[in-house]
C-alpha cells in the first residue's frame, strides 16, 4: 500500500492522471464523434419557412380557387386530372404567368402544403372599417362593391412520412407549377423595358404603364394584395407600408394603371 501510494505521489503521478483524464475525454468525445447530431425535423421545418415563406415566383399553370388548389408528386408532376377538375367546379384564381407569392406553409404527416396569395381570403381596406356620424346613425366613408381577393394552395404529397428536405429540393419539385428563378433587373428589363421604367427600377419608384414583374423589381413583393372588382372590372391593388405612409399600386391585368401614395 506505501509501495502504491508512493508511485502516484511520485514520479509515476503524471503519467497515471494523464491517462485517466485521456480516458475521461475520450468517453465523452466518443459518442459525438461515432454518432453526429442529426438535424431534427423541426429545423428542417424552420429552414423551409425561411427560406420560401413570401418567396415571390410565377405560376406556371392555372391554379384554381377553392380550398383543395393542386398537387404535386414528390417527382414535380402535377396531378392535371384533379387540377383540371378543381378548375371546372371552382374556376381560375390564378392565370399561369403571373407573380405569385407563397403566404403561408403548413406542414402534415405526408404533406406540405403551400398556401398562395392568401389563400382566397376576403379582406377590405382599412379606411372601409371607418363610418361618420353627428348625433345619430353612422355612415361608412366609402361605398365599396364587395372585395374579391383569389388565391390558391400547392399540396407537395409524399407517398410516406414527408423526408427531411431542403430549400432547392423544394423548389425543384414545385418547378412544373412554380416558377423561383428571377432574373436581375438589368438582364430582365434591357433592351425592351423603356428608359423611365429602367429609371424608376433604379430609384425604387413605380410608375404607370410598368407589369407586374418591374414593380417586383423596383418594389419587391407586396405587404398586402386586395382584389376588387370596379364597375364591372376586376382589379389589384398591391399595398406597400402602414398608415400613415402606405403605397396603392393599381393593376388592371399586368399593367400599373395608378399609383397613390397616402
Amino acid at each position: 500500500m506505501r509501495g502504491l501510494c508512493s508511485w502516484i505521489t511520485g514520479e509515476g503521478a503524471t503519467g497515471f492522471w494523464l491517462r485517466c483524464l485521456a480516458g475521461l475525454c475520450l468517453t465523452f468525445a466518443l459518442p459525438s464523434a461515432v454518432f453526429p447530431k442529426e438535424q431534427s425535423q423541426s429545423d428542417t421545418h424552420i429552414q423551409l419557412i425561411r427560406g420560401l415563406l413570401r418567396e415571390v415566383g410565377v405560376s406556371k399553370v392555372p391554379l384554381p380557387r377553392g380550398k383543395k388548389g393542386v398537387r404535386v408528386d414528390p417527382q414535380g408532376k402535377l396531378d392535371k386530372a384533379d387540377a383540371d377538375s378543381q378548375l371546372s367546379a371552382q374556376g381560375m384564381a390564378i392565370k399561369a404567368g403571373m407573380p405569385v407569392e407563397i403566404s403561408k406553409i403548413t406542414f402534415k404527416p405526408k404533406e406540405i402544403v403551400f398556401e398562395i396569395n392568401g389563400g382566397g381570403k376576403k379582406s377590405s381596406k382599412w379606411y372601409q372599417h371607418i363610418e361618420i356620424g353627428i348625433g345619430g346613425p353612422t355612415t361608412p366613408i366609402a361605398q365599396q362593391p364587395p372585395v374579391l381577393a383569389y388565391g390558391s394552395w400547392v399540396t407537395l404529397v409524399f407517398p410516406g412520412k414527408v423526408p427531411k428536405l431542403s430549400v432547392d429540393q423544394v423548389k425543384q419539385a414545385l418547378g412544373n407549377v412554380l416558377d423561383f428563378s428571377r432574373h436581375s433587373p438589368t438582364v430582365l428589363y434591357s433592351p425592351e423595358v423603356p428608359p423611365q421604367f429602367k429609371e424608376a427600377i433604379k430609384n425604387h419608384q413605380v410608375i404607370v404603364g410598368m407589369n407586374r414583374d418591374a414593380v417586383l423589381s423596383s418594389k419587391g413583393p407586396p405587404d398586402r394584395k386586395v382584389r376588387e372588382v370596379r364597375e364591372g372590372v376586376e382589379q389589384e391593388d398591391w399595398i406597400y407600408g402602414l398608415p400613415p405612409h402606405v403605397l396603392f399600386v393599381t393593376f388592371d391585368g399586368d399593367s400599373v394603371i395608378n399609383v397613390h401614395q397616402y
